[in-house]
């Protein structure tokens, strides 16, 4: 069968994204193997993920977000972040909005390249001896390491993935190094694209919540160095509760064309 689609990419600190009108909802929604050739570098168009915009009753736009590996997922931070830009590209809406997503309704603001997006609270952070837990959206572990940047992401990340420990559906890895008390490096192996991303704007949202948890930073404005650039989250804490949890940070457009696929 042919497709023809028009496309825009997208990028938020090196997390890129394949972005779709679908306000029509002409696109083939179930056909795992046709989002996953698109997000594929070398035969698609190439990102982590791809995302549709479509039209929502409650809100300004629906966000429904797939991974590269061409299955539906959980939220992703800077997909989102992105799809605000999109939005705005498309005259949807100008320099703030409200967005359904899959874990629910969330706000955003423009301003110039930064775009701040309120993420979910978080009511609960499992803290281990050697690392943390907690879904900011998406599921996150999060573990302090040495040497960050030598560090083997992608086995060790691969492993506590697929460990026993986060059966049936797998976790998001997040390794760590602290700078200083509010500012932290990280690196990410993202379940669904199955390697470590550039970003992840969850993990860093997970990142920024565990520090404050565990006591390795008093400040509730962190920034997050990712491979890919800088994020800032902030957040209040409301007896056990994250509340107001913003992710800022760039999202840019790449470029914009159309592609026919044959499947």
């Amino acid at each position: 069968m042919t497709y023809n689609f028009h496309f825009s990419k997208y990028q938020g600190t090196g997390n890129d994204f394949v972005m779709i009108d679908n306000r029509d909802l002409s696109f083939p929604k179930e056909n795992t193997e046709l989002v996953a050739y698109l997000c594929d570098r070398r035969f698609g168009i190439g990102a982590d993920g791809l995302i549709l915009i479509e039209n929502d009753s409650n809100s300004d736009f629906k966000m429904v977000y797939y991974n590269s590996d061409g299955n539906e997922s959980t939220m992703c931070g800077n997909g989102g972040r992105c799809l605000v830009a999109f939005a705005n590209q498309l005259n949807i809406i100008s320099d703030s909005c409200s967005f359904v997503a899959i874990d629910g309704l969330h706000q955003a603001k423009i301003q110039n390249d930064i775009i701040a997006l309120q993420m979910i609270d978080v009511n609960e952070v499992s803290v281990k001896e050697k690392f943390s837990f907690l879904n900011t959206g998406s599921p996150h572990h999060v573990e302090i390491v040495n040497d960050l940047e030598n560090f083997d992401l992608y086995n060790n990340g691969k492993q506590i993935r697929y460990s026993s420990l986060y059966e049936p559906s797998g976790t998001n890895v997040n390794f760590v190094e602290k700078v200083n008390d509010d500012f932290f490096k990280v690196r990410t192996y993202e379940r669904g694209v199955e390697d470590e991303t550039f970003s992840c704007g969850t993990g860093a949202t997970a990142v920024a919540i565990a520090m404050f948890e565990t006591n390795k930073t008093n400040s509730n404005k962190i920034n997050i160095q990712v491979p890919g650039g800088l994020l800032t989250v902030s957040f209040s804490k409301n007896g056990n509760v994250y509340e107001n949890v913003i992710l800022a940070g760039p999202a840019k457009k790449v470029f914009e064309g159309d592609i026919t696929v044959n499947l």
